[in-house]
């Protein structure tokens, strides 16, 4: 028999035991977490208090005693079971498999071998595992079966992918709690939507039968966030999922996690420096410092970060002076000479975001470190306000860290008029072949026209940011179950 055979063997034979292999409760409570228990240890074990531990079998020795290691969500112990404390009832323990979960109980002492252990005196199977784990000594190497099946990865895994997941959520508490100290008020705007917009993307569109219409998962949630600015609440913010019906690689997943923030009366310089508090806070909480280590380089967070304008960096890391090519046609030939690639049906806007991202490409160790790239072509960001006595340029920026664009920002637009003729152009861009590019918003147009007070506003990249903290270079290590191809059933 193979394994699952010998293990649903002794499924059933606990089952024509009587025994229920997966008890709804504890027949004695929990009394502490492993953790708690190490680290009352010696008190506990001067007094020989009787505590009850649970956990998962991880390790498992049998000789005339049996040592088994377990471990719950904070930590693992030694249990030893001698046959002199059950009896009869020792051969039930020796059924017990690796990946078992159960309640022990009893004292916590040293062994001669100086391992602080709990020496058991009884147990509770809590939950029989009919698969084996895999090897401790070798872990889950394989890295789609880890992303794939997330549950094992943190068992055969868990001193390594535990820590990145933690660390995940301290992310994102620190950086809702700077929103709340700054007075911003945490929201939650539609996910299925009549219209998609707020971003340069492709959406997922699916269907609602009741109202027998087509619906889009949103792919941002910015429309719907201005929307609150002009109907008065003005700082406001939303930790969204957004979808996006794009290709896999190291830094995009179609499912993914954006903050988003909006605050009346701010403008893109306010912006940038609540984007540097921020992600300084964020570190902080994760890391308890400003400075980190990712792939080997060096990275300090601390304020002030570099700036420079798009087209200054541009320039410098490409030799393209995208001013000198005004025009969709002589920007593509200048790329082609440089041998850098480009989507031939994007407009002229496009191709200098294309233009950044072969900068990004580089090698240079300068582009790890935090830079705050501002100032686009309007061609570029529908959604920002101009620059004053700059035609052709808005108020926007971004934010780079570890090579990854981390935060994208603007001066938002509240010239109804202006959005419409900006909305209108992309439209014409959809029409030459530009997928990406956004659609007419009228209910958006219509919010603006009731007036929306001058905003600032910025998109932060969770999965992005918790990549370069904990020393990731592919998104789905981030992710607890990224989006994967569905696996072959041969």
């Amino acid at each position: 028999m193979d394994e699952r055979e010998v293990r649903e063997q002794k499924l059933a034979e606990l089952r024509e035991a009587g025994t229920n292999p997966y008890p709804p409760r504890l027949d004695t409570p929990r009394t502490h977490t492993i953790a708690e228990a190490l680290a009352q240890f010696d008190g506990l074990a001067a007094a020989k208090t009787s505590i009850t531990l649970t956990g998962r079998i991880v390790l498992s020795r049998d000789k005339k005693v049996i040592f088994m290691n377990i471990e719950d969500g904070t930590g693992r112990i030694q249990l030893y079971f001698r046959p002199d404390d059950f009896g009869e009832a020792f051969a039930e323990v020796r059924k017990l498999d690796r990946g078992d979960i159960i309640a022990a109980t009893g004292f916590l002492f040293v062994t001669r071998t100086g391992e602080r252990s709990l020496h058991a005196q009884g147990y509770q199977l809590l939950a029989k595992s009919l698969r084996g784990l895999p090897e401790k000594h070798a872990g889950l190497q394989d890295v789609e079966l880890r992303s794939r099946k997330r549950y094992l990865d943190l068992i055969a895994n868990r001193d390594a992918e535990l820590p990145v997941f933690v660390a995940r959520a301290r992310t994102i508490s620190a950086l809702r709690r700077y929103l709340d100290d700054h007075g911003y008020l945490e929201v939650e705007s539609p996910i299925l939507q009549p219209l998609f917009g707020g971003a340069t993307a492709k959406p997922f569109v699916t269907h609602h039968n009741a109202l027998d219409q087509d619906m889009y998962l949103r792919i941002a949630p910015e429309l719907y966030l201005k929307r609150l600015l002009v109907g008065g609440i003005e700082r406001v913010y939303e930790v969204a999922r957004n979808f996006r019906n794009e290709g896999v690689d190291k830094f995009h997943n179609p499912e993914f996690t954006m903050l988003e923030f909006y605050e009346a009366y701010a403008d893109y310089t306010t912006m940038m420096q609540r984007t540097e508090e921020m992600t300084v806070a964020a570190a902080q909480a994760v890391l308890d410092g400003t400075t980190f280590t990712w792939q080997g380089q060096q990275i300090d967070l601390a304020p002030p970060w570099r700036r420079l304008t798009l087209h200054d960096a541009i320039a410098e890391y490409t030799g393209i002076d995208y001013d000198q090519y005004p025009d969709k046609e002589s920007l593509s030939a200048v790329m082609r000479e440089h041998g850098i690639p480009f989507d031939p049906h994007r407009g002229w806007g496009r191709l200098i975001d294309e233009l950044k991202d072969a900068m990004f490409r580089s090698a240079d160790p300068t582009l790890l470190q935090p830079i705050i790239l501002y100032d686009y072509p309007l061609d570029l960001s529908p959604l920002a306000k101009q620059k004053p006595g700059v035609p052709g340029v808005v108020e926007r920026f971004q934010v780079h860290l570890a090579g990854m664009q981390l935060a994208t920002a603007f001066s938002e637009l509240n010239d109804p008029q202006d959005q419409r003729a900006r909305f209108e152009d992309q439209l014409r861009q959809r029409a030459q072949g530009d997928d990406e590019a956004q659609v007419l918003d009228e209910d958006y147009i219509e919010a603006l026209e009731v007036g929306m007070p001058p905003a600032g506003g910025v998109g932060i990249g969770i999965d992005r940011l918790v990549m370069a903290l904990t020393d990731r270079d592919h998104i789905r290590e981030v992710i607890l179950f990224p989006t994967l191809r569905h696996a072959d059933p041969s």
